[in-house]
Order: C-alpha cells, then structure tokens, then sequence
C-alpha cells in the first residue's frame, strides 16, 4: 500500500478543489480556459528542470513510494505534481480573491518585491556550488522581475496572500515528501547541492521553489484572463 503514497497526495491534493470548482460562487470551472495553459506551460519549464536534476544527482525519488511508472526518468506521481499543486494553487487564490474583498497586502507588495529580486539574485550568485540554492534563487528573482515588470503590483498582493495561506498545505504534503512524518522520504535531496537549512525536513529552497511555481501559473492565468476580457471588450 505505502507505493501508492506520492500518488495519493496527488490526489489529496486536488480532490477538495476539483469537487469545488463547479461551486456558483467561486466558478472555479469557468476559468479553466485560462488555468489548463499556464499549467501546460509552466509545468514544461518544471518538468525540464525536475529532469535536469534527477540526471544530475541533485534529487532523486524513493521507489518504496511510487507505483513504478517512469516517463524520462521521473515518476508519474512528479508528472501529476506539476498538475495537481498548481490547480489546488490558484483554486486558493481565487477563493481569496472572492470572499477577502480588499486587498490587503497590497501596500506590502511592492517593497517586499523589491526587496525580494536583489535578495534572491545574490544567495543565487552567492552560491554558485550548490545547484539547488543556485538556479533555484536565480530563477525565483527573474520570475519576480518578469511578472513586475509585466504587472506591476496589480496581481501581487493577492499573490503573496494566496502564497502565504499556500504554505499551510505546503507544510504538510511537503513535509510528507521530505520524510517528516513517514520513516523515509519520498523525495530524497542531495545536501551537497542545497543549503541544508530545514523547515521540519524540507529544504528551504523548496519554499522558493514553491513560489516560483506558484506565480508563473498565476502570470500566465492572468494574463490569458486580461486577453479574454480584451477581446470581449471590443467585441461590444
């Protein structure tokens, strides 16, 4: 039964959502249209990356956990990852989005951003020996830099609301992955190629991690949302 692990938080992960999508309020359902795109194309660059790493010895994955299904060297469960934390991701934000009207962090937005960019950008650069560390910080900061300069600070204090409520499931799934509540982890890191900082057994650079992943699916969204309004706005 433990094989099935990773394959069950997946589906965990995106029961509650998926069944709520179709709820009249939120309307989950309806912006699929835009939600399906940024996840196809997001998770491309993650898969890309997630491959990359296990090739290169940064992770790799504890067959005890996994049904044994492996499409160019990751498991299907990671494959399902990229899917699933991502709908469950934006599902948070808007549900945020309806029920907190105003938007809260939106004077916090901006400096934390600003701050953010330089600060990534050096413990990357700073770290240059440790793959983990490296790309992932200096991805993170061009990923903050592009949707700034894209967006400016309109979507980014609903992000950052969304990101924040995020890490309480993060804590647990994750937590999971990484071995703090089972006997081995399912994701197994190589410390030479991270910072060997933990949050109960999760690396620190997972909550960058996280965060990259969470605000590439939401520029993409948006942006395919704004488009779709554009166009119907002229269609008028």
């Amino acid at each position: 039964m433990e094989k099935y692990l990773y394959l069950i938080l997946n589906i965990l992960t995106i029961s509650y959502p998926l069944i709520r999508s179709f709820e009249h309020r939120v309307q989950y359902a309806k912006k699929w249209y835009a939600l399906f795109p940024a996840i196809i194309i997001t998770g491309f660059f993650f898969l890309v990356w997630d491959h990359w790493f296990t090739i290169i010895g940064v992770w790799e994955f504890n067959p005890r956990y996994l049904i044994g299904i492996y499409i160019f060297e990751l498991p299907l469960e990671e494959w399902l990852f990229f899917l699933t934390v991502p709908f469950a991701c934006i599902f948070i934000y808007e549900v945020l989005n309806y029920f907190v009207k105003k938007d809260i962090l939106s004077g916090f937005a901006k400096p934390f951003t600003l701050v953010l960019i330089p600060f990534f950008f050096l413990i990357g650069i700073m770290n240059l020996d440790k793959w983990y560390t490296s790309v992932n910080f200096l991805v993170g900061s061009a990923t903050l830099s592009i949707h700034y300069i894209l967006f400016q600070t309109k979507y980014l204090g609903r992000f950052y609301l969304a990101y924040f409520v995020s890490l309480i499931p993060f804590l647990f799934v994750n937590g999971i992955l990484t071995g703090s509540f089972i006997d081995e982890p399912v994701v197994i890191y190589n410390n030479l190629e991270n910072l060997s900082i933990r949050i109960l057994t999760i690396p620190i650079e997972d909550t960058v991690y996280s965060m990259t992943l969470l605000l590439m699916n939401l520029s993409i969204y948006e942006r395919i949302k704004n488009n779709k309004t554009i166009q119907t706005v002229k269609s008028l």
